[in-house]
């Protein structure tokens, strides 16, 4: 179902009268693209309906204060991700930031890459980035996906600009370490 931005608008208003019916409306036109930007940011399938879900509902909480300037899709866009990181950071740090050791271990994992052989190279992708710490996860995201930059990411994560140019360096790292152990087995 193709809505135009126009008629986004109008649901936009519907929404913020608290309408099941338009929010369902909305939800049902943005939930493919908005539960792909989850799935980037989760670990698992479900951990990605939950950052969905609850970002559906900071959505329907917050739709009163779109403006109509700009695109729809991108205010949600924005809305899920700001939401999906406050959920992240409830995280203990340590879990969101692994050391060193960590980080080797956890290349040097023995995981089943079966699963990949007949995927498309987003789906590998997305699989391997599902695999990395969050933290890594988070900052790659939130730096080559999203566009913030490393005073962005240290404000939000409520990290320094160095701890996140080194957790992106290393999510890179990682990154290419899990690429090149699927490509070679």
């Amino acid at each position: 179902m193709h809505i135009e931005e126009q008629d986004l608008y109008t649901i936009a208003k519907a929404c913020a009268e608290q309408n099941p019916r338009v929010q369902h409306v909305l939800y049902e036109h943005f939930k493919s693209k908005m539960f792909g930007v989850c799935l980037r940011y989760a670990s698992s399938v479900q951990d990605a309906e939950d950052y969905l879900h609850d970002g559906f509902m900071m959505v329907f909480k917050d739709i009163h204060q779109f403006r109509g300037q700009g695109s729809l899709e991108g205010w949600i866009r924005r809305v899920i991700v700001h939401n999906t990181l406050k959920t992240i950071k409830k995280q203990r740090m340590t879990d969101l930031f692994p050391d060193s050791l960590a980080f080797d271990r956890s290349v040097e994992e023995d995981e089943d890459y079966s699963l990949y052989k007949d995927e498309t190279v987003t789906q590998m992708t997305l699989q391997l980035l599902q695999k990395m710490p969050v933290g890594f996860r988070t900052v790659i995201n939130l730096y080559i996906l999203e566009g913030f930059s490393h005073a962005e990411i240290a404000a939000e994560l409520g990290i320094s600009e160095g701890t996140s140019k080194s957790q992106l360096n290393r999510a890179k790292a990682h990154l290419r370490a899990l690429l090149e152990k699927k490509l070679t087995h």
